[in-house]
């Protein structure tokens, strides 16, 4: 569970103890130790980031980012279409 920060207890407790998640397993964690490896704690102290600073965080390329970007927002479209035409 998230608290009003929106961290997770786990996130909280490597930021306050200065160390890296090791749960590799958490769909949030990702192999970045300069935000804990938690894409929370990225988000939380980074705040906004342009599509560079997400590829080089998660190790994809620049272009596959902007594809799954591209995708996420030609979803949100047409889920907005769609809702508008049923109120």
């Amino acid at each position: 569970m998230r608290s009003k920060d929106g961290l997770r207890p786990c996130a909280r407790v490597c930021r306050e103890k200065n160390k890296n998640c090791t749960k590799t397993e958490c769909r949030m964690w990702i192999e970045y130790s300069a935000d804990y490896n938690c894409t929370l704690v990225a988000v939380y102290e980074q705040g906004r980031m342009t599509l560079r600073e997400v590829a080089e965080r998660t190790g994809v390329s620049f272009a596959r980012i902007k594809q799954i970007e591209s995708a996420a927002l030609k979803k949100l479209k047409k889920r907005l279409d769609i809702s508008s035409l049923l109120f």
